[in-house]
């Protein structure tokens, strides 16, 4: 491989990239618009729940239990009502997604030790609504260890919460946009340059010239690898300074593995990009090969363990997967490479498998 060629072809792809708006706005525009829109809108934190209460009982007691719900950062006390019509019209309309519903006889029952409360749940929401039920059992079980006459418990459960104390659901979320972005963007810009140089007819000159196929292509995927890099350091430095998502492992890491991921995401739109006849069909294809795998195959939002069985067999072929188990690991649990081999092993193995088949690809193809 003669590196002089291999420059040359990165230089062209340089100039290619820095005059067209459109793959400076794709590479570079676009991951920091994805950054802000999931980063604020994608939360799992449920929190404020909007609550009504029909307190039938109108005593001390039921309304020291009620601020128990509404004094909490829990629940958001909307308005009281005074019937399961009231209930029924808050829930319907979005202003409530919870009800509680206190017994006129709350007090008395109270004083036998056995008060039964309602609580109604907007099930069409079904993971807020499980959030917000465990929440109640939380706030009711601590009202009632408080006018407990024996308090003390036989077992004082003490839990610690290791690597994301506050339990932010950004802190997870973020590192494994990254990963997402990443592999998204990268596949997609590398899906267009060889079905680009076909269209514009540019290709036959590029046959006619010494350049080998490998060089052609290490050329063009050098000026992408540059441009996964920067959006890996925007990422970084979004995350850090406007999210305040916390960077505990070694940066150097991060990077190194991050490179190992690119090449293989890069492999992956090179392959794409040989494969089609057009730039649009290459986009098309791109976008089915890394959006769908990378958002709902990772493990990025649905757990992988909670998956059917042949989708947890088929999450071992989407190389986000693993990459978002680094991220995770270097970003909360500042682990090393002792952790994460097996990890970064299969994209090692996933980029040469994948670039090797890209490279036979365009030899038969040119061929």
């Amino acid at each position: 491989m003669n590196l002089q060629r291999v420059i040359a072809v990165a230089r062209k792809e340089f100039l290619h990239v820095l005059r067209d708006p459109r793959s400076l706005g794709m590479g570079i525009g676009i991951p920091l618009l994805l950054l802000f829109l999931f980063g604020y809108a994608l939360t799992l934190d449920v929190d404020r729940v909007p609550l009504v209460v029909w307190d039938q009982s109108g005593t001390p007691e039921s309304r020291e239990f009620t601020s128990r719900f509404t004094g909490s950062s829990y629940f958001s006390l909307q308005r009281s009502v005074s019937g399961y019509g009231e209930i029924e019209t808050a829930i319907d309309t979005r202003q409530a997604l919870a009800a509680l519903v206190i017994p006129s006889g709350f007090a008395r029952s109270l004083a036998k030790g056995d008060a039964p409360v309602q609580l109604i749940l907007d099930g069409s929401d079904a993971n807020t609504a499980t959030i917000a039920l465990g929440y109640a059992e939380a706030v009711t079980g601590d009202y009632s260890r408080r006018i407990s006459l024996h308090p003390t418990p036989l077992l004082d459960l003490r839990p610690r919460v290791w690597f994301n104390d506050e339990m932010e659901s950004r802190n997870y979320i973020f590192p494994g946009l990254i990963a997402v972005i990443m592999m998204v963007i990268t596949a997609l810009l590398t899906s267009l340059t060889v079905a680009r140089e076909w269209e514009t007819g540019t290709m036959e000159q590029l046959i006619s010239t010494p350049l080998t196929g490998g060089e052609m292509i290490a050329g063009k995927l050098v000026p992408y690898l540059a441009i996964g890099l920067l959006d890996l350091i925007l990422s970084v430095l979004v995350g850090r300074y406007l999210f305040d998502v916390p960077l505990r492992g070694n940066l150097l890491l991060l990077a190194g593995l991050s490179i190992v991921y690119l090449v293989s995401a890069l492999s992956l739109g090179m392959l794409i990009s040989i494969m089609a006849k057009n730039q649009l069909m290459a986009s098309q294809l791109a976008l089915v090969a890394t959006v769908l795998p990378s958002f709902l195959l990772s493990g990025f939002i649905f757990p992988i363990e909670n998956m059917p069985p042949p989708l947890q067999a088929l999450t071992h072929i989407v190389s986000a997967r693993y990459l978002i188990v680094i991220m995770r690991g270097i970003y909360l649990k500042d682990v090393g490479m002792e952790a994460l081999a097996g990890d970064a092993a299969f994209l090692v193995i996933f980029g040469v498998v994948v670039l090797a088949v890209a490279m036979r690809k365009f030899r038969k193809k040119i061929g």
